[in-house]
């Protein structure tokens, strides 16, 4: 699928794609996939023109070996993210406090999608009659990915970034200073 590029891209940093990450962290990709599936809508944090955050719901797709970010045409995401290709993605926390698995954010750059056969491609595998005539598809760059859970007394942050292994930091409610695992 042909994929336009901005020039903030380059000062954004590395990134992969979802196929990358699932082969370097099966166990995570899986954990965040599974928690990302739990519920439809999710958070998407784009920055304004101005450098401020804007948070709208999203509908994350899993699907090729890529995370997908579809926007109705002329959205303010979606012209966020083609003026500015960095994002964070949150998954729907869930009601309660219970966290159902966990917090889970990707967060990278998104490659907007305009060759007319990769967006039929794309479109040919949604469900019938979710999508809109006209819209923006971006594939997610993945730059980060964070697992955070509650163990015992202690919160477990899992940090996974291209080229390193997955590192776990601990960090009780005290003022203990956080412990990191070694890589695993």
């Amino acid at each position: 699928m042909t994929t336009t590029h901005t020039a903030t891209e380059a000062s954004s940093g590395p990134g992969t794609s979802w196929a990358v990450f699932e082969q370097a962290e099966p166990g995570l990709a899986s954990t965040v996939r599974r928690r990302f599936g739990q519920y439809r809508h999710h958070v998407l944090a784009t920055l304004r023109a101005d450098g401020s955050p804007r948070l709208t719901g999203l509908e994350a797709d899993f699907r090729e070996g890529e995370l997908w970010l579809g926007m109705m045409p002329n959205s303010r995401k979606a012209l966020d993210l083609r003026r500015d290709p960095r994002f964070a993605l949150f998954a729907n926390p869930g009601s309660g406090t219970g966290m159902g698995g966990g917090d889970v954010r990707v967060s990278g750059r998104a490659e907007e999608v305009t060759d007319p056969a990769g967006l039929a491609r794309w479109a040919a595998g949604a469900p019938d009659g979710e999508l809109p005539a006209a819209f923006h598809l971006f594939r997610a760059v993945v730059a980060e990915v964070v697992h955070i859970t509650v163990e015992s007394e202690e919160m477990l942050l899992r940090t996974w970034r291209p080229g390193r292994r997955s590192r776990t930091v601990r960090r009780g409610d005290d003022d203990a200073p956080p412990r990191v695992e070694p890589a695993g």
